[in-house]
């Protein structure tokens, strides 16, 4: 049985997050995935606004597996710039009030130029920004100043997790099954701007690049709320703060997972309703398609620690491995989707026959 090797995952992952990222600024890490993508012969592209469609189709007639995840992350947008080396930004993304204090240390992109946060200006999120040296060229975004990645004791800590770990899941995924010749018709949809409404899942939703067909599974780090519990596995993700995803695509991941835990007893997996945010799976199931979820548990959701410090976010690494796991397998048993979806059904027909006999 697939085991996802820890080092595997955390090297795609770590090459992903040393590139800082905010919404609609995504050009490093996107190239950093069709650098991955190049490197193991996966077949993409980019769409008309940006996002990468990577393809795998080893069968024909199979209904498409598709995994997304978004490539952003909250961070500022720079408006213009100020006298002084000064730069009013605006931030874009869901992280409170109570977070923006003056002196946090930012970094200024591109050329990774120090600076720290200012005043506040207007009612709006926008801000002042002072760069501490000369920024080598204008910048146009910028982030907190966090560390890029690092692993600790099994767990990821960087900047940008949410969704970067997602995005790594996919190509760890997506190259597993091309290694092993598995016969499979997976898509992998990497989107932009997620942070700001979905904004890049919302135009591939509404474009035909996806068969209507087929089953779209949304890969997100989800903040830790119980039950979900950090270190105890994926996350069968049935509903987020909007929606809840489709009884039968989540009943299939359930069955997937269920028996990958019979044959390994360490394989660990959780169901529960994720409500720290809504995610892109309510977009792809309002445009019509069968739609589930899975996650793993983050820390500092948003670089928002206690005691409204900012702080890099963090996940365990099993955990992840534990998401490929499951997909590498729910991938490869897409054929019989009816069949295990179809398993309830057979079970209570069984206690109804039992229950006529003895009631």
């Amino acid at each position: 049985m697939f085991l996802m090797n820890p080092k595997t995952l955390s090297t795609i992952a770590s090459r992903l997050l040393r590139h800082p990222v905010s919404p609609y600024h995504e050009t490093a890490v996107r190239a950093e995935v069709e650098k991955i993508c190049d490197e193991h012969r996966l077949a993409y592209k980019r769409d008309p606004f940006g996002n990468v469609i990577v393809r795998l189709q080893t069968i024909s007639k199979q209904r498409p597996f598709v995994l997304a995840a978004h490539m952003d992350h909250p961070g500022f947008e720079i408006v213009r710039s100020l006298p002084n080396n000064r730069w009013l930004a605006r931030f874009l993304g869901g992280v409170g009030d109570s977070y923006f204090c003056e002196g946090i240390p930012v970094r200024l992109m591109p050329g990774a130029t120090p600076a720290k946060l200012g005043k506040r200006v207007g009612k709006e999120k926008q801000f002042e920004l002072h760069a501490l040296q000369t920024p080598d060229e204008p910048p146009q975004f910028a982030v907190w100043e966090l560390e890029d990645f690092a692993l600790r004791n099994g767990i990821i800590h960087a900047r940008a997790c949410d969704d970067l770990i997602g995005v790594a899941t996919i190509l760890a995924t997506i190259i597993e099954l091309k290694r092993t010749r598995a016969r499979v018709n997976v898509i992998g949809v990497i989107s932009r701007a997620e942070e700001v409404g979905f904004q890049g899942a919302l135009t591939v939703a509404e474009s035909r690049q996806l068969p209507k067909s087929s089953l779209i599974i949304s890969l997100e780090t989800s903040r830790e709320l119980p039950p979900a519990v950090m270190g105890r596995g994926v996350v069968l993700r049935v509903g987020d703060r909007t929606s809840i995803f489709d009884s039968d695509a989540m009943r299939f991941l359930a069955e997937v997972a269920g028996d990958l835990r019979r044959r390994d007893k360490s394989f660990q997996f959780q169901r529960a309703l994720m409500y720290g945010g809504t995610c892109e799976a309510t977009a792809y199931q309002e445009f019509g398609f069968q739609t589930a979820a899975v996650c793993v548990a983050l820390g500092n959701y948003h670089n928002c620690a206690p005691n409204d410090k900012i702080a890099a976010e963090y996940v365990s690494l099993a955990d992840a491995c534990g998401m490929a796991q499951l997909l590498v397998t729910a991938a490869k048993q897409m054929k019989d989707f009816e069949r295990l979806v179809a398993r309830l059904p057979a079970r209570l027909q069984k206690l109804l026959k039992e229950a006529r006999k003895k009631l």
